[in-house]
């Protein structure tokens, strides 16, 4: 059985017409390292998408990194600075669909903005600009640098003993690619940390008693299947996702049989 796997599309303008896109490098996660049928969910929010159905059909959600950052408001931060990218129809959307996926059990992995929508969906708060705030580092990508370049380990992370990646690695410290300028800052109630930057900024963290709940602050997504912690995560979410596609054809075989 095939998964399903959703996967959140932000919004984009291309002159006077708004796109709803999603990077090539997670739908080609989605196939390869997971073996699921993505499914590009559009940007439309509560007012035309029914979350808890959408969350009951689908088995996974995988949560990608972008360009905007989460509006404060959804969390209680302060205001934006005039420059700061934003998107509103994605944030109405991915926030909601992440409480209904976590209520149903349904699988969920997020990326880079995916780890601060979790923390943000389930009650907790951000760093706006993490560079900024005392005894943090600068996390931000040198834009200067080419792609494959950019994409490369950028610090260590510390595991957290008897979590997911501390079992899965067998190592309690990992290289990752970690690029970003907002953080977690309050944890959300429920979330465990996974792992910590050298600076103590939370880099990874799961939903406490789910199957699969996680977020990674690095891009998991490139490459996931050449580095051995992206293999790992994504091993970890094709399994749960697998797991729970095989469960819905049998409750829909039973259904039929009754």
């Amino acid at each position: 059985m095939t998964p399903l796997i959703g996967i959140p599309a932000s919004v984009k303008l291309d002159g006077s017409f708004p796109q709803h896109v999603v990077s090539e490098k997670y739908i080609t996660a989605a196939v390869q390292a997971v073996g699921a049928l993505p499914v590009l969910i559009p940007a439309l929010g509560v007012e035309q998408i029914e979350m808890a159905d959408l969350a009951r059909r689908l088995d996974g959600l995988l949560l990608t990194g972008g360009v905007s950052n989460v509006e404060p408001h959804r969390y209680g931060g302060g205001p934006s600075r005039a420059d700061t990218p934003h998107d509103r129809q994605r944030d109405s959307t991915v926030l909601p669909l992440i409480r209904a996926c976590i209520d149903e059990g349904t699988p969920v992995f997020g990326i880079c903005r995916g780890i601060q929508e979790i923390n943000v969906a389930l009650g907790g708060t951000l760093h706006q600009h993490v560079h900024e705030v005392d005894g943090k580092h600068d996390h931000r990508s040198d834009k200067a640098k080419p792609w494959p370049e950019r994409y490369g380990h950028a610090h260590a992370v510390k595991l957290t003993p008897g979590g997911f990646l501390n079992r899965a690695l067998g190592t309690t410290e990992a290289q990752v690619n970690s690029l970003h300028g907002q953080g977690i800052d309050r944890l959300a109630p429920g979330l465990v940390v996974e792992a910590t930057a050298p600076d103590g900024l939370i880099e990874a963290v799961r939903v406490e008693d789910a199957a699969f709940a996680m977020g990674v602050q690095w891009h998991a997504e490139y490459p996931s299947l050449a580095d051995p912690v992206s293999k790992a995560l994504f091993d970890g979410f094709s399994k749960a996702c697998h797991d729970r596609a095989e469960a819905r054809v049998r409750a829909i075989l039973r259904a039929r049989a009754a």
